[in-house]
């Protein structure tokens, strides 16, 4: 059995500048994990948002567990709350900024797991 608890996660600064614990990752776990996707717990604090970026070959989804903002995604952009989930196609460039006054926090589900190679910060 594998059980990861918020509480005892360290954070760090990842490519886009969001606040990142990585939860679960396959390749980074001393269990063999069969899964096709990474987790990840992200914090943005008020008034800030991430870098633009893209994960060239992966896609993701954002579920939104507090806050709200306004998500980017090429062209588009929405705002978003908690209690909502957000598909980001492979190759999108994208961010996410903070529009209200506490952390916006929210889980990040990459297929295949993340890696540092395809993400591309503008």
């Amino acid at each position: 059995m594998l059980i990861r608890d918020i509480e005892d996660s360290e954070y760090f600064e990842a490519l886009d500048k969001t606040r990142i614990s990585e939860l679960l990752h396959p390749q980074r776990e001393s269990k063999d994990l069969k899964l096709p996707y990474s987790l990840a717990h992200a914090i943005v604090k008020p008034g800030e948002r991430s870098q633009h970026h893209r994960l060239k070959t992966s896609s993701e989804l954002y579920y939104i567990l507090e806050g709200n903002g306004i998500m980017f995604i090429d062209d588009d952009s929405e705002n978003i709350r908690s209690g909502q989930a957000i598909y980001v196609p492979p190759n999108s460039k994208q961010h996410i900024q903070n529009t209200g006054g506490s952390d916006l926090k929210f889980l990040c589900i990459v297929s295949p797991p993340w890696e540092k190679e395809d993400d591309e910060v503008e």
